[in-house]
């Protein structure tokens, strides 16, 4: 093989070692060249929660971020219990504060707690969502329910699928407000506002809608998940880290930093976990006004929904409602909701990556066959089979070619020797002997750059879908998206001590039992490869297979049974492509008997 082709095959290799740390490693080595999205700076003021027609708000938004984030009232609860959810909400402005995720545990033990998604003010993290309502013209702050207001219950006091509860309160000048508060079977409440005038003069008031996350919550920390804010506005999407607000830290006193974006016909925006969100969605086709708000003073995190200003008669009456998603980051019913609900691009809320336009086709197979099948692990085998199929067409010729260059090499060390030091005369015949032999050395590579892609995307499934959390194949791999947690330390499980702590440097050093497989299967799939003629060439890829059997060690297992899976059908597939050109190796890369003694080319060419 040519130096340049050599050099051609090392380069793919190493740039995908680097594009592999890149993605992994890179925003912890250099995180100044990852920016995180900027968010616009632009100040919350009193004007703008108006329409241009209506006149302004007595309480300013920045009133009702206040109020959001004060204690409440000792309260009255009610229960909500719904298949999905358990919890309550207080009657201290009607705010969702306290909600766990049924059929959802903190860790793989089934006697764990359940995962709490909303807690209270006066419980570690508080996090919760609150409505209320800001004053116009001729109304004080205090003739609104606020996130601090005492409601009164009407009737039901267990909020279920089956029975929505509705709370009313009422001010000295003639306002009646009520609210009906409902759930459906996953995670999606409704919260509709009504407010009747019986007064005499018209009153003007203006909605909204605000999730508020004090502190910040315990984060995954790499660069492969969104953990943050979460929209879309008017068709755009945007993601922006808990980092990024403190940028909006301004001096006491003065005007509540915020980002605001307007939206004229679709959207919602809310906080995105790992594998859970708890998102405001506006009545979709209505105009509203998106706000990201941070309280430095209170160290709180805001994501806000703001509609317009409502003029109500004397005698009149005005209805807003705005849903609330507080769960799961279901594919199938995020995706039901985008479908059959109209929520527009509901489903970008989950973190697709870069390769959007892989990783959504791979992971909708992947869960139409663990559908089918009924065990994640085998589904991702069966995907990897789907996906080697795929590429067939492709990687055969890449094997033809590289059966082709493996009977090449005897004549390739001929030429050498005859050469001796002189490069121009060794490059000349070589590229006399490929044209002779209809040989295309780079083809070889076809199989590495196609990998990238579909490795990260695969990455990006594994690493990011909530259908892979704790999601089991066999035996001790009871979480695919976890690293393996046996360990050569006390011989997967046959010494009587535990194996360290998963992720630890033990752990790391003492590998599992998938990473060696992976290891062995890397340098099986390697021998079937023409080896480069450089003796350094040769050592690095001779300690490929090991460094990435150390490297892959951290990563989730279900992405390690991928590669394994891959390897051992792309060992299949090139051992016997290359068999049927004439070509049979053993594992060590020698070709067997029935291939004819080569002559080197310049041999051919004396006896011409």
């Amino acid at each position: 093989m040519d130096d340049q082709n050599k050099n051609l095959i090392l380069a793919t290799v190493l740039s995908f070692l680097v594009i592999l740390g890149w993605f992994v490693g890179g925003p912890m080595l250099f995180p100044q060249w990852f920016p995180e999205e900027p968010l616009a700076q632009q100040s919350a003021t009193p004007e703008a929660a108006a329409t241009t027609d209506a006149a302004p708000l007595t309480a300013a938004p920045e009133t009702a971020a206040t109020a959001a984030t004060e204690p409440a009232p000792d309260a009255p609860r009610l229960t909500i219990d719904t298949p999905k959810l358990s919890g309550s909400l207080s009657l201290a402005g009607g705010r969702i504060d306290d909600l766990h995720l049924k059929g959802y545990r903190e860790t793989v033990d089934p006697t764990s707690p359940e995962v709490r998604l909303l807690s209270p003010i006066g419980k570690e993290h508080p996090y919760y969502a609150v409505f209320g309502w800001l004053a116009g013209n001729g109304l004080d702050p205090a003739d609104v329910p606020d996130a601090k207001t005492l409601w009164s219950v009407v009737g039901n006091t267990t909020l279920s699928p089956d029975a929505p509860v509705t709370l009313q309160w009422q001010n000295t000048k003639g306002l009646t407000f009520t609210r009906t508060l409902s759930v459906d079977p996953d995670f999606m409440f409704t919260v509709t506002d009504k407010v009747a005038n019986a007064g005499t003069a018209e009153a003007r008031l203006a909605p909204y809608g605000i999730v508020a996350r004090h502190g910040l919550p315990k984060l995954k920390g790499t660069y492969v998940v969104h953990e943050g804010l979460v929209r879309r506005t008017d068709g755009t999407f945007g993601e922006v880290k808990y980092s990024n607000f403190s940028d909006f830290s301004i001096p006491d006193g003065e005007t509540l930093p915020a980002e605001e974006m307007d939206a004229q016909t679709d959207g919602w925006i809310g906080f995105t976990d790992h594998y859970w969100m708890t998102t405001l969605v506006p009545e979709q086709g209505k105009p509203w006004k998106a706000i990201a708000r941070y309280v430095p003073q209170s160290d709180i995190y805001q994501a806000e929904v703001h509609h317009d200003v409502m003029a109500i008669a004397p005698g009149g009456n005005a209805e807003v409602s705005t849903q609330l998603y507080a769960g799961a980051k279901e594919w199938e019913t995020i995706r039901s909701y985008q479908d059959d609900a109209g929520i527009a691009g509901f489903i970008d809320s989950i973190d697709w990556g870069w390769f959007y336009f892989l990783t959504k086709p791979i992971f909708a197979l992947l869960h139409w066959l663990h559908g089918m099948i009924g065990n994640m692990g085998f589904a991702i085998m069966a995907l990897t089979l789907v996906l080697k199929l795929l590429v067939l067409p492709l990687a055969y010729k890449s094997y033809v070619s590289m059966a082709r260059m493996k009977e090449l090499q005897p004549e390739m060390e001929a030429l050498k020797e005859r050469a001796g030091e002189d490069k121009q005369k060794l490059q000349k015949e070589m590229m006399q002997l490929y044209k002779e032999k209809k040989v295309n050395p780079a083809a070889g590579c076809l199989p590495v750059l196609i990998q990238i892609p579909i490795f990260y995307a695969l990455f990006k499934v594994i690493s990011n879908t909530l259908e892979l959390r704790q999601a089991s194949f066999f035996g001790w791999l009871n979480d695919l998206s976890a690293p393996d947690s046996s360990s050569l330390y006390n011989l997967f499980g046959l010494l009587p001590w535990d194996a360290p702590a998963t992720g630890s440097l033990t752990h790391l050093i003492f590998l599992g039992i998938l990473p060696i497989i992976l290891g062995v299967t890397m340098w099986l799939q390697q021998k079937l490869n023409p080896a480069p003629a450089d003796p350094v060439q040769q050592q690095i890829f001779a300690w490929m297979p090991w460094v990435f059997m150390f490297m892959m060690s951290s990563f989730a297992s279900g992405l390690i049974i991928y590669w394994i899976t891959n390897n051992t059908i792309t060992f299949v597939q090139q051992y016997l492509i290359m068999a049927s050109h004439g070509s049979r190796p053993d594992i060590f890369g020698n070709i067997k008997a029935g291939v004819k003694k080569p002559v080197a080319v310049s041999d051919k060419a004396k006896k011409k």
